[in-house]
């Protein structure tokens, strides 16, 4: 294991705190919606539970995080890693912007426009990542698999709840 000194785990927390901020932004949009307009809605049988979402983006968020680090680390700075960690930080706004049109606006339709340019946006920094850091790349993966999951629930809402959808089907 590398050994750190007290700067570079501040690096580290910085790198990991970063995704999180978005997220308990979401999180405070999403909190009054999931009683309420979320429970109306029809949903695939595959959803998962609501309280598995909190500990998952929790842990997602924290992967990321570190893989960014791990290639700006390992990729000789922002200058020298502009493009891996400029696919991740557009990834992670189109992250943050789908909890708001999703949770917030009702738009369905924009929603999932919005989540499958973040998955793609996700694998495309998973392959940049890779010749840097392959744990930065691996790191992804979840990512890549839950994105994937909810993309699927987004269209399947989508597609069966035209009439709560605010109109943008």
């Amino acid at each position: 294991m590398p050994e750190y000194n007290v700067t570079e785990y501040l690096r580290i927390a910085a790198a990991v705190v970063l995704p999180h901020i978005g997220g308990l932004y979401g999180a405070t949009i999403t909190k009054d919606q999931i009683k309420g307009w979320y429970k109306t809605l029809n949903k695939p049988p595959w959803t998962p539970p609501n309280w598995v979402f909190g500990p998952m983006w929790t842990s997602l968020y924290t992967a990321m995080g570190y893989a960014s680090y791990l290639a700006w680390k390992d990729g000789g700075g922002f200058k020298n890693a502009m493009l891996p960690l400029g696919s991740y930080a557009v990834g992670l706004g189109l992250n943050w912007m789908w909890t708001p049109v999703f949770f917030g606006r009702h738009k369905l339709g924009p929603s999932v426009a919005i989540i499958l340019s973040c998955l793609g946006m996700t694998i495309g920094t998973a392959y940049l990542y890779y010749p840097i850091n392959e744990t930065a790349c691996f790191l992804n993966f979840p990512l890549i698999a839950w994105l994937t999951l909810a993309s699927s629930i987004n269209i399947y809402v989508w597609l069966n709840n035209k009439e709560k959808g605010n109109g943008d089907s």
